[in-house]
């Protein structure tokens, strides 16, 4: 008889939960989030992945290995709607990156909900609505164009507010794509702001899509490992989300 047979403990489904949300996750990224050893956060995986509630996929040599929930673990869970994850060598990077930066956000701003772009499509798509997203103009037919974020950090309790979009940039983007993402984001009311997380080779592109956007006060640009270091980078993401509340 299968683990997915017999009743989940309240922490494996916790676990399950969050990979779902997220899309793929990392033994990394969930031992940064649980305040785990890599090694236990790895064996927790691991064990999920034996009663297939979990998949695991490492498509790159000398990269992490990408755990994402399978049929049996969604209905375990008792998630609905989410798209299912599907890692490949293309995309792989930004989900190692994006695992990382959502466990961190979550462990720094614990009055904040992460969610990831799969979660957020499925509330957009129930409530007919963007709720985190920018408007890119309409496609055939006038269907709305929309330009979902990697993450978004959205406030809770009473003082809930507009949720940041966070985008996490690891390449240059095409000149006119970025310009039009970033004058999308300007022009967005449902953001409190966004964040860019990225390294210093996509910085020079992203500042300058920013000053032909006109998007300096609703975009900030910081250092892609700001959210795990105590400095003035890590302040300015600070102000970011605070703005939010």
């Amino acid at each position: 008889m299968l683990a997915t047979d017999n009743v989940q403990s309240p922490e494996r489904l916790e676990i399950i939960r969050w990979v779902a949300r997220i899309g793929a996750v990392t033994a990394e990224a969930l031992a940064a989030r649980a305040g785990l050893t890599v090694a236990s956060a790895r064996g927790r995986l691991l064990a999920a992945e034996r009663d297939r509630l979990l998949a695991r996929a490492r498509p790159l040599v000398g990269r992490p290995a990408l755990f994402t929930v399978t049929p049996a673990g969604m209905r375990a869970a008792g998630v609905r709607g989410l798209e299912p994850c599907r890692v490949s060598a293309a995309n792989a990077a930004h989900s190692i990156v994006c695992a990382d930066v959502a466990a961190a956000l979550e462990r720094c701003y614990p009055d904040h909900r992460v969610l990831g772009e799969r979660e957020l499509r499925r509330d957009e798509r129930e409530r007919g609505a963007a709720i985190a997203s920018a408007f890119l103009g309409r496609g055939s037919h006038g269907v709305p164009m929309l330009h979902r974020p990697d993450l978004v950090l959205w406030p809770t309790g009473r003082a809930a507010g507009l949720p940041v979009a966070v985008e996490v940039e690891l390449t240059v983007k095409a000149p006119a794509r970025l310009h039009a993402i970033c004058l999308a984001w300007a022009r967005c009311t449902c953001v409190a702001g966004v964040l860019y997380l990225a390294p210093p080779e996509v910085w020079r592109a992203l500042e300058r899509a920013l000053a032909g956007a006109h998007a300096g006060e609703r975009i900030v640009v910081v250092a892609l490992d700001a959210y795990g270091r105590g400095d003035a980078a890590a302040t300015s993401v600070a102000s970011t989300v605070t703005s939010a509340t």
